[in-house]
């Protein structure tokens, strides 16, 4: 994994910090047109300064799949991204056999297994890019601590809870809506 602190001296080109449907078909467009699938976009908020947080998966062919994993912090003039990116994860079907046992176990029937298997976190109708499925849920993360996946999550929330920045960051205007 590697992980990166990158500050961008132009104006985000983010829709919005205040509507996070408006970013997530945003993101969610951007990501099927790469074959990939969102996971998570939410907007947050950390020692009260608004944040993006997102991550996404993109296929790498027969190498498997990347998670990507970022904060943002959108100010006016510019940006901070807190990036997290993984290698190749090779996809043995292992974790989608075991999280399939586990939702079982856990009250999901068969069923619904099957059917919903595979979704837009945000949007069951859009069908485009590479579909979360339900073995990439949050709750499935213990199960499968190597996972790229469990990783960069761990990694992002980790950087979530222990973030901290000088004062100069709170001297800057904060990205307007542009919605």
């Amino acid at each position: 994994m590697a992980i990166s602190v990158n500050f961008f001296n132009v104006p985000p080109d983010l829709p919005t910090m205040k509507n996070v449907h408006v970013l997530r078909n945003f993101y969610r467009q951007m990501v099927a047109d790469a074959n990939g699938g969102l996971i998570q976009v939410d907007l947050i908020k950390i020692n009260d300064m608004p944040m993006l947080k997102t991550i996404f998966k993109i296929p790498q062919g027969e190498e498997g799949v990347k998670y990507f994993a970022s904060l943002i912090m959108a100010f006016e003039t510019c940006s901070f991204v807190i990036k997290i990116e993984t290698g190749p994860m090779p996809n043995d079907g292992a974790r989608g056999a075991l999280a399939a046992d586990y939702l079982m176990k856990n009250g999901v029937d068969f069923q619904t297994i099957s059917k919903d298997w595979s979704a837009d976190p945000y949007d069951k109708n859009f069908k485009g890019g590479l579909l979360m499925d339900m073995s990439e849920q949050e709750q499935i993360d213990p199960l499968f601590p190597e996972h790229f996946l469990s990783q960069v999550r761990t990694l992002i929330n980790q950087v979530e809870e222990q973030m901290k920045w000088g004062r100069e960051i709170d001297k800057l205007a904060l990205f307007k809506n542009q919605e």
